[in-house]
């Protein structure tokens, strides 16, 4: 029998909960990101960053081909990746207002009212970026003290329309920050493109360094998920979380995992409850997709942890990358030699990770 099958063990467990404090918690949840964290203000970082977003709303809509042309001369590499594969305007540098792309797809979006009303929302919320350019510039700092060689790309803000994109690389030179999905979670349009609930703690303004960095990360350290067991999911993405924690030491755990503070407590009092779950239920190296994806992706709660039909839900979907950082966690202490470049980089087997970190649940 599952020993969270027992509703009676489970309602006990939120019972109590319900009696903990929850202030102290997120210094339980985390594994010493606020601690030791380098010197790395004279490490020099010159961070690039453009607002495409106004420069493109500013063009004169009676001549939109003027305005490109404009346009192309500050942005000679990035504004035909916009119009064409980003928009997939078809224009191709042909900046005539007879073109289809200019005359019809491209002037909607910059005449057409709720288009208009979504930048002004934008403008409403980021008049100007310096705040969010230092938090960058900072987050690049120690990129470059954990990784000498690594390269600074040049930060492009956009409006992409609510497409649901945040935060992406072009190539290893430029990353994009689509501004419409960082408006908070209670802009209320997002409901309107199915954003679920569970994800809206992920468009506030705070997570713009950590979708940056994670789009970072991941553009080197791509997740894959193909034939692997949950330890191997899990580990991949205590990885990541491991490393926005070095980038972003200063940064509290509830915006690094994009948690509920009520979630981040139930995770940190049930540490050993959960990774006892997934050896009764035989999931650690189980590989069947359907099975064990649910717990390293974004998700309402996590499945079979809790009652589904319980009105609050303690546990976050994706509840492996949070028990998967305590194992990174546990392994680094056991390590303490090994380099963050060492360490996202390695290719060990689970198991012996596993074996290597000791880990030992509370």
């Amino acid at each position: 029998m599952s020993i969270c099958s027992n509703s009676r063990s489970s309602g006990r467990v939120i019972r109590l909960l319900r009696t903990l404090a929850g202030g102290l918690s997120v210094f339980f949840c985390s594994c010493g990101n606020s601690n030791n964290i380098p010197d790395v203000s004279k490490i020099n970082v010159s961070l690039q960053t453009y607002r495409f977003d106004k420069d493109l709303y500013a063009i004169d809509t009676n001549h939109i081909a003027d305005g490109l042309k404009r346009l192309q001369i500050k942005y000679p590499d990035f504004l035909n990746y916009y119009l064409d594969t980003l928009r997939e305007f078809n224009i191709h540098g042909n900046f005539n207002d007879t073109v289809t792309g200019i005359k019809e797809y491209l002037k909607l979006v910059l005449t057409f009212k709720d288009y208009v009303n979504l930048q002004d929302t934008i403008i409403k919320y980021y008049p100007g970026n310096k705040d969010v350019d230092k938090e960058l510039t900072d987050g690049f700092r120690f990129v470059k003290y954990y990784f000498p060689d690594a390269s600074v790309p040049r930060i492009m803000y956009l409006n992409l329309g609510l497409s649901k994109w945040a935060a992406f690389p072009v190539d290893k030179n430029t990353f994009c920050v689509c501004l419409d999905m960082f408006l908070g979670d209670q802009f209320p349009f997002y409901k309107s493109i199915a954003v679920p609930d569970y994800m809206l703690t992920h468009f506030r303004k705070t997570s713009i360094p950590v979708e940056v960095f994670r789009a970072y990360y991941l553009a080197s350290h791509p997740f894959e998920p193909d034939d692997k067991t949950l330890l191997d999911l899990m580990i991949q993405r205590g990885k990541e979380q491991y490393f926005l924690h070095k980038i972003l030491p200063r940064t509290p755990d509830s915006v690094l995992f994009g948690f509920k503070q009520i979630q981040l407590d139930w995770c940190s009092h049930n540490e050993a409850y959960i990774y006892n779950f997934f050896i009764h239920q035989n999931l650690l190296y189980n590989k069947e997709s359907h099975n064990i994806m649910p717990y390293v992706n974004e998700g309402p709660f996590a499945k079979g942890l809790e009652s589904p039909d319980a009105p609050v839900k303690y546990t976050p979907g994706n509840i492996g990358m949070w028990l998967g950082y305590k194992i990174v966690c546990a392994y680094m202490e056991q390590n303490p030699k090994t380099s963050l470049g060492a360490l996202v980089s390695q290719n060990i087997d689970p198991s012996k990770f596993l074996d290597a970190a000791k880990y030992r649940p509370k």
